[in-house]
């Protein structure tokens, strides 16, 4: 289109089609609402006649213990709300730069290739769990002089190494998206190797890999809870330590929940960005 030209109204046929998916819309929120609520019924009925759902219901849902261990649970939400923020800003940062490595062209870039690679490889491949334990029991057992031993540092190491490897072919993912004529013609006006990927490569790949990288945050909101392995007092390890005192098993369920509230923004953000993408690959073809 030629900068500076309106796009002309929408034809009769793309209003009419504008207002049946309007409808459509509302229509489709109506009978999943009525759904939902249906399958809530039912579900709640089967649950609640079952023969052991008072003891359950004792167990796992009593309304005073949950209070009681909310506060402690919460001052261990905040620990692993720090390791969240630490943890991401730091695995954006590692599968970035891994991505930009695996990215680099010539043999004589070959070793570090190699060596992000292998990164890759190695840890989308080990579970998280035993990256944990082999950091955070393996690293002070080094004995090295200014070592930490604080299982928030040793346990954000260990998810920003799993993740970053995730979050790295995520990038390459959306650097190799980009056609090769753009970097073509960035070279044609004079921009070196590193001013492509700044200017033109990497602003059009993070557009494309936005939805890929919000959901791959909403999966770290909850692993960030296996920090608890290594002896941190997060919300997972305060309602262990509740459970041990009390025999009751509500202080889970709480520590879950609240988890599930911290994942559900960063979830609808998910959403909208991917339907905001999907609607722009959709636009401009008026009729």
């Amino acid at each position: 289109m030629t900068p500076g030209v309106a796009l002309g109204a929408p034809s009769e046929l793309e209003l009419f089609r504008r207002a049946w998916r309007r409808r459509r819309a509302r229509r489709s929120t109506l009978v999943a609402l009525l759904s939902t609520l249906l399958f809530a019924i039912v579900a709640y009925l089967v649950v609640t006649s079952a023969p052991g759902w008072p003891r359950v219901r004792t167990t796992f849902f009593s309304p005073t213990v949950a209070w009681n261990s909310l506060p402690e649970i919460g001052a261990g939400l905040w620990l692993n709300l720090q390791v969240l923020l630490v943890g991401g800003f730091l695995v954006m940062v590692v599968g970035l730069l891994a991505a930009l490595t695996r990215s680099l062209r010539g043999p004589a870039f070959a070793p570090l290739r190699i060596v992000a690679t292998a990164y890759v490889d190695l840890f989308r491949g080990i579970p998280l769990i035993i990256v944990l334990y082999l950091v955070g029991f393996g690293f002070p057992a080094l004995g090295l002089q200014g070592m930490p031993t604080s299982p928030f540092v040793l346990g954000t190491v260990a998810i920003v190494l799993v993740y970053g490897a995730y979050v790295a072919e995520v990038f390459r993912a959306g650097i190799e998206s980009v056609h090769p004529s753009q970097r073509a013609a960035a070279r044609s006006l004079g921009l070196n190797h590193r001013q492509t990927m700044r200017i033109v490569v990497l602003p059009q790949a993070l557009r494309t890999v936005t939805p890929a990288l919000l959901n791959d945050f909403v999966a770290l909101q909850k692993d960030v809870g296996l920090i608890s392995v290594l002896g941190a007092v997060d919300a997972v390890r305060s309602a262990q330590i509740l459970v041990g005192q009390s025999f009751n098993f509500t202080p889970y369920v709480v520590a879950g929940l609240l988890f599930v509230l911290l994942a559900i923004p960063s979830a609808r953000l998910a959403d909208a960005v991917s339907a905001r993408a999907r609607r722009r690959q959709q636009s401009g073809n008026l009729l």
